[in-house]
């Protein structure tokens, strides 16, 4: 099992300190860039998939770079109705 496909199981498996990096690794290897537009944006990101149009937004974690439960909830949500997850 490569280091993506064990990241990707540590993230379908909830943990409670999954990290922004982590996160940006597997949703680069998903093929979305991440966009952060404007000055005035803070902490809003969002992460654009070309192939696909589609667009993960989420707030950037502050101090601890570690996402809350309720977003990787809806990240993992996301993931599966593009059918990149099962």
């Amino acid at each position: 099992m490569s280091k993506i496909e064990k990241l990707i199981q540590r993230l379908k498996n909830y943990p409670k300190d999954f990290s922004y990096d982590e996160l940006r690794k597997i949703l680069s290897q998903f093929g979305y860039e991440e966009i952060n537009t404007e000055k005035t944006s803070g902490s809003r990101v969002a992460f654009y998939r070309k192939t696909t149009r589609h667009i993960i937004r989420l707030h950037k974690p502050h101090q601890k770079p570690v996402l809350k439960e309720y977003q990787i909830q809806l990240l993992i949500e996301e993931l599966k109705n593009q059918n990149l997850l099962k």
